[in-house]
Order: C-alpha cells, then sequence, then structure tokens
C-alpha cells in the first residue's frame, strides 16, 4: 500500500473512533433492560448490523458525492461537525429505550445507531474520496474497537479534552480535502494551486481556535 492509501485508511478509523465513542452508550442503555444471557446476544447482533447498514450507507454518500457541488457542501457541513464535536459537552440519549426482549433491544441500537451515524457516513464517505473499498477496509478495522474500545475512548476523551482537539482536527482536515476535491470548481483550484493545498490546515486552525475561544465565552458566562 502507498503512503496515500494508508494514510487515507488511518483518517478513516480515526473518523469512526471519534464519532463512533456514542455506540457504546447506545447498546448499553438498548439492552439494559435484558437478562444477563439475552445481552450480550443483543449487543453483537445489534452492532454487527449496525454496521453493515452504516457501510452501505457510506458507500451510497460515496456515490452521491459525485453530484456537483455535494463535495464542497458535505465538507461545510462536516466543519460544523468538527465545531460541533468541540462545543456540545454532552450527547441527549434520553430517547433511546432498553428494549425487554431480544429483537426490541437489537431493532433500538439499530435505529439508533442510524440516526446518530450521519456525521459518520459524511465524514468517512468524504475522506475515501470515491473508492468505496477504504471505506469497506476502514471499518473492518474499526469494528472491534468502536464495539468493544468505546467506553474507554470515551473515558480517555473525558478524562483528556484534548483527545477531542485531535478528532475535531482529523475531521476539520477531512472537510477542507473534501472541499479542494470538488470537480466543478477545479478551474479555479488550478489558477491558486499553493493557496489550494493550505485550506485542510486553514480549516483545522479555524475549527479549533472557533471551538477553543466558544468554549471559553461559554466557561465564562455559566
Amino acid at each position: 500500500m502507498d503512503l496515500e492509501l494508508i494514510t487515507s485508511v488511518l483518517i478513516i478509523i480515526g473518523i469512526d473512533i471519534i464519532l463512533g465513542g456514542d455506540n457504546a452508550i447506545v447498546i448499553a442503555l438498548a439492552c439494559k433492560n435484558l437478562p444477563e444471557k439475552q445481552r450480550n446476544k443483543a449487543i453483537v447482533l445489534g452492532a454487527v448490523m449496525a454496521i453493515g447498514l452504516r457501510i452501505i450507507c457510506t458507500i451510497l454518500a460515496v456515490f452521491l458525492l459525485d453530484i456537483p457541488f455535494l463535495q464542497f457542501v458535505g465538507g461545510f457541513f462536516l466543519i460544523l461537525i468538527a465545531y460541533k464535536l468541540l462545543t456540545d459537552k454532552q450527547e441527549d440519549h434520553s430517547s433511546i429505550k432498553g428494549g425487554i426482549s431480544l429483537s426490541s433491544a437489537v431493532k433500538t441500537i439499530v435505529i439508533a445507531d442510524l440516526v446518530m451515524g450521519l456525521d459518520n457516513v459524511i465524514a468517512v464517505a468524504g475522506a475515501a474520496h470515491g473508492n468505496f473499498q477504504l471505506v469497506v477496509l476502514g471499518l473492518i478495522f474499526s469494528i472491534p474497537i468502536i464495539i468493544w474500545g468505546s467506553k474507554l475512548i470515551l473515558f480517555i476523551m473525558e478524562r483528556f479534552p484534548i483527545f477531542i482537539y485531535v478528532g475535531a482536527a482529523i475531521l476539520a482536515y477531512t472537510a477542507g480535502k473534501m472541499m479542494i476535491h470538488e470537480e466543478k470548481l477545479q478551474y479555479l483550484y488550478d489558477q491558486h494551486v499553493q493557496v489550494i493545498q493550505l485550506v485542510p490546515f486553514i480549516t483545522i486552525i479555524l475549527v479549533i481556535v472557533a471551538g477553543y475561544f466558544s468554549n471559553k465565552f461559554n466557561a465564562s458566562t455559566a
């Protein structure tokens, strides 16, 4: 594998880890009312089905990004997601109810993951740049981490907020790359090649600075 391919896979894995942290909470809430014997089955079935559907949705998104200007719009949307990651302290999981049967718990996990996974789908599709094999490869590497390591990831993010900034930087970099890959704007980009190559890094700086000062402001007014 060449360096660009390895970098793309690592970015996709990073996105899945950063944005997949809430999966542990969804799974825990969905399975809390089940007997111990059924709980593990619900966790495995729900997680596998949810990730399978996410792969399908992401592959569809990869093809949809070929629509004119959708790469640019998707990049802008991903900037907002990166900013939200920095400034949102708590996700509201109150709507996720525990299932009383194996099938209801699995259904809850799958539906909640699809609803909450929109940001992940857009980010991974953008990072793949039309290569759906990268999507599948990145998710395959990420699955064990998401299922078994989500609680650890959430714990680390809560104890060491710097990792949230690292995650936001990954998303911002991906957003910048999506924007400069917009084919309909290539004629403009070709006139300013050196500046355009800096866009992903400028995006990182803007998101980190905006998130940092927003958090400072919110802390001072709380």
